[in-house]
């Protein structure tokens, strides 16, 4: 696995991570209640809406190894970054984190913005290859994945990065640990997914 990482050691704002353009957002309420078939599929809402972890789904659904690509580890310093304004819970100065979390031969399946307090960046990513749930699970860290948010949007980066059309289904959430947020997680899926998840609507 060839993975990129090139740390910034600089306090100049890096270039911007990839956020979707919303054409329909959901928040905290909509994501407890789940959405109508005819606009989320089940099986789309089971990755999307659930606590459970990303990384270790797409591995299930691909029968294939997961490894990440990161493309940025940045120190941002107390910037909010365009960030969903819940990044306000994190303790500054931070460093945001993406990645491409892909299949070992290549195909990208979701993008992965982190943001994360620079005193304990280090304790808690200690190999930065690893996608974030191998880092913690290897750490036994308990954590509770609290999803704030849900997005449909576009965004031109992302069609480039996945080689697929949008629009694209996202979302954010808090890590807790020890009743205090960790990490805040910005999460993008690719239409790749189809294939093991099916359509990502019902026709109604």
């Amino acid at each position: 696995m060839t993975t990129i990482f090139n740390p910034i050691h600089n306090v100049i704002l890096p270039s911007a991570w990839h956020c979707l353009t919303p054409i329909w957002v959901g928040a905290e309420e909509v994501v407890k209640r789940g959405l109508p078939h005819t606009q989320l599929a089940p099986a789309w809402q089971l990755l999307l809406l659930g606590d459970g972890s990303p990384t270790r789904h797409v591995q299930l659904l691909t029968g294939d190894p997961t490894e990440v690509d990161v493309i940025d580890m940045s120190p941002i310093g107390m910037s909010l970054d365009n960030a969903p304004a819940i990044i306000q819970m994190l303790p500054g100065p931070r460093i945001r984190r993406q990645v491409w979390v892909r299949t070992a031969s290549g195909q990208r399946l979701y993008y992965a913005a982190s943001w994360w307090e620079a005193s304990h960046v280090d304790e808690y990513l200690q190999n930065k290859s690893l996608p974030i749930w191998a880092s913690l699970a290897r750490l036994r860290t308990e954590l509770y994945r609290d999803v704030q948010g849900i997005y449909y949007g576009n965004s031109e980066a992302l069609e480039s990065g996945f080689e697929e059309r949008g629009p694209f289904w996202g979302r954010h959430y808090l890590f807790w640990h020890h009743g205090k947020p960790l990490t805040l997680i910005y999460e993008v899926f690719s239409p790749f997914l189809t294939k093991y998840l099916g359509p990502m609507n019902v026709e109604g």
